[in-house]
């Protein structure tokens, strides 16, 4: 993911930021508790498309 392209992208929900999780291929936003995948390079910022992120999850990537 291009760091330059991710400092312009927020979350469609919150207008919040969004962190890129490498390993799991998707860009986080804490504040509305989704995770937006990110297929072939491409994010897919669709509230529909997002999954729920559990309470463990947001505690495993507080910074």
């Amino acid at each position: 993911m291009d760091a330059k392209l991710l400092e312009l992208l927020v979350c469609p929900v919150t207008k919040g930021p969004l962190t890129y999780d490498r390993e799991h291929q998707e860009l986080i936003s804490r504040s509305a508790r989704l995770a937006y995948p990110v297929r072939d390079g491409i994010p897919i910022l669709l509230e529909g498309e997002a999954r729920t992120l559990s309470d463990d999850e947001l505690q495993a990537l507080a910074p």
